[in-house]
């Protein structure tokens, strides 16, 4: 049970390497809930003492298993890339294309957040690069343990790139560190202009910001400037990059940042 959101729960995570078709899931309750409260409870405010607590103790928590994770990633030379964003921002459709790109140069592997399906992890196992798929049932983001897990399960090579790719939204996943090497956040002109001011922590928490969909700007009302304007005032010396996932624009810029990293 996630006290910071409200997400839950643990049993219904799965993380599966993406090599055959898709398991059923079961979770089955053979207990009774026959639990009855015939008191009325009026502790507001000690309730809201362990509420505090709690979600002290799972970020707490959370952060041991992030350094731990950054540590081992840091001695096998492995650069994590966790990208964030809100759904449909066309981050699948990116990693489709750097994994292609990049083709060659250097191993790339993707572990895929979900709540459900294993859709975006098949179109990354069909660019030839291995995949986990992590789905997180009710959870609305990936936590430093689940990324343990995918590695494990993903297995990469000394010297590869790894890009994880979180649960679509820009709340949560920005306060769990996973241990990653960088944070990429990734917002399309096809959403508002004023998304970070509305979600500030997950900009001002990001090494860089990739502003997708760029080619659809003569379609759309979107104010790049007042964009821009807001994630500088967060986080002034964040990286911007303009793209287009579908058309090539700026992603030589895009591999130039990865190369760097």
């Amino acid at each position: 049970m996630c006290s910071t959101c409200g997400c839950s729960d643990e049993a219904a995570t799965r993380v599966s390497l993406v090599d055959g078709p898709e398991p059923v899931h079961t979770h089955d309750h053979p207990h009774d809930h026959d639990h009855q409260h015939p008191h009325q409870h009026q502790h507001q405010h000690e309730h809201g003492t362990r509420t505090v607590l709690l979600e002290q103790d799972i970020l707490a928590k959370n952060d041991l298993l992030a350094a731990a994770n950054r540590h081992r990633l840091t001695e096998h030379a492995i650069t994590a890339i966790n990208l964030m964003s809100s759904p449909g921002s066309g981050k699948t459709t990116l990693l489709e294309r750097t994994v292609g790109d990049l083709a060659g140069r250097r191993e790339t592997l993707v572990i895929e957040g979900d709540q459900e399906t294993w859709l975006d992890a098949e179109r990354i196992r069909a660019t030839g690069s291995r995949v986990v798929q992590i789905n997180t049932g009710a959870g609305c983001h990936l936590d430093a343990e689940m990324l343990d897990r995918g590695l494990l399960e993903l297995a990469p090579p000394d010297g590869s790139l790894v890009f994880v790719e979180n649960v679509g939204n820009l709340v949560c996943p920005a306060l769990f560190d996973l241990g990653e090497s960088a944070r990429v956040v990734i917002i399309s002109v096809t959403e508002g202009a004023d998304k970070p001011a509305k979600y500030p922590y997950m900009f001002r928490t990001a090494d860089l910001v990739l502003l997708n969909k760029i080619d659809l700007l003569p379609y759309v009302d979107f104010d790049i400037d007042l964009c821009l304007d807001l994630i500088r005032r967060l986080q002034p010396d964040v990286e911007l990059l303009p793209i287009s996932a579908t058309r090539g624009d700026g992603l030589d810029a895009w591999h130039s940042w990865l190369a760097a990293r």
